[in-house]
């Protein structure tokens, strides 16, 4: 389960994803350069011809070559999302996943656009199949949301089957875990005919509401109609716990969801706890930015871990230059320091008021300090020469946070 939005506004695309994986597995955050095409390239069941890469940001299942998301150092970023549909993804030989597409789109892709020429192509060439859950040993489909500086695209797929709708400049978009796109998509696979319903491809008995909560949350973000959602904006919404329906207040992280799963939603949320199964392992904001100028056309903060629990950390994609992210994030047992805080949180006994002492005393650490990286990010971003050094910096400060907690 996983949450991707975007918001495309003038001279700037706003991306976000919070990733929902098992919760006994690993999820890393890496930085790449880039790679000269050549040679063979190795995705999770398949060897493809390298075609070479763009430097990148991207955060994996530590089992996983493909990524659940990321950001290039031409502006593109994607997410994908699990989807239920009619096809049984469990008859699929092994083949292409859906973090696999997502690291392929990554690495080549120079829009939006182009991801989704490159992705669709490869899609009906190799297929989907294979397992992309090896905890719960599932395989799966995926949708996903494709955003550049200036436009983007919401994919959904079943086997070799797709469909694309646009999102077009001054709107926004929101996915999860269920099919959503209808008659309203632009491009397909030469299985639909103008007019035809996309939805008759999503399985009926598959529950959506475990997304409509969620959609009813993060959709009001990136509503056109409303106004245009900051970083901050996104941060907030990625940690929430069942508040942001209402608004987006800045206690929005204080109480965890209601541990026990009811048929409207109840208990499931975008910042994810669904105790012993599920929870957010990653999570990602992107600024996308039109105009170049001194600072870099891309901006992005990265979480490892529950957003509730954890900083949201500055990171640099610059085009041509080795993107900059903490060296810790790349790393098991950093990921492991993270999730012994969320688990301390989630033994906590649930309080129906919403408080929660254990997070509340987590964040009286994490807030101040997040806070004054992101300010300090600001400062630094205009200039190459301290970005390097700011970056690796803010980890150690982060680390020194984390012990005062006890991890």
């Amino acid at each position: 389960m996983c949450d991707t939005l975007c918001s495309i506004q003038p001279g700037r695309t706003l991306f976000a994803k919070n990733s929902d994986r098992p919760v006994r597995e690993v999820q890393l955050i890496e930085a790449h350069r880039r790679r000269d095409r050549g040679g063979e390239l190795r995705t999770q069941y398949l060897s493809l011809a390298d075609e070479g890469a763009a430097a990148l940001i991207g955060a994996r299942p530590d089992w996983l070559w493909g990524f659940e998301h990321g950001v290039n150092e031409h502006g593109v970023a994607i997410g994908n999302e699990k989807v239920w549909t009619v096809d049984d993804p469990n008859a699929a030989p092994p083949a292409l996943i859906g973090m696999d597409l997502v690291r392929l789109g990554l690495e080549r892709a120079r829009s939006a656009d182009h991801a989704l020429d490159l992705m669709t192509a490869l899609l009906e060439r190799h297929g989907q199949g294979g397992i992309a859950d090896a905890i719960d040993d599932e395989a799966y489909f995926s949708s996903f949301l494709i955003a550049d500086p200036r436009s983007g695209w919401v994919l959904e797929t079943s086997g070799r089957r797709w469909a694309a709708r646009p999102v077009a400049a001054g709107s926004g978009a929101a996915i999860s875990n269920r099919i959503g796109i209808r008659d309203d998509w632009t491009r397909a696979s030469v299985d639909l005919r103008p007019g035809d319903d996309w939805d008759r491809f999503r399985d009926p008995q598959a529950w959506t509401g475990l997304a409509d909560v969620r959609l009813a949350t993060t959709r009001p973000v990136v509503d056109a109609a409303g106004p245009a959602p900051s970083p901050l904006d996104l941060r907030r919404v990625l940690r929430d716990h069942g508040q942001a329906a209402r608004a987006i207040p800045a206690t929005a992280t204080r109480g965890l969801p209601d541990p026990a799963i009811e048929a409207d939603g109840t208990g499931i949320t975008v910042c994810m706890h669904v105790r012993g199964y599920q929870c957010t392992t990653s999570s990602m904001i992107a600024e996308l930015r039109a105009n170049g100028g001194d600072e870099p056309s891309v901006r992005a903060w990265v979480a490892m871990g529950s957003p509730c629990v954890s900083v949201y950390l500055p990171v640099f994609v610059e085009q041509g230059a080795a993107p900059l992210a903490p060296r810790a994030l790349g790393e098991v047992a950093t990921y492991g320091r993270f999730a012994t805080l969320r688990e301390r949180v989630e033994l906590d006994p649930w309080d129906r008021d919403g408080s929660d002492e254990a997070l509340a005393s987590i964040r009286e650490v994490l807030d101040p300090l997040e806070d004054e990286l992101w300010e300090e990010a600001e400062q630094v971003a205009a200039d190459p020469a301290r970005r390097a050094s700011f970056v690796e910096q803010s980890w150690a400060r982060v680390d020194r946070a984390l012990a005062r907690l006890g991890v």
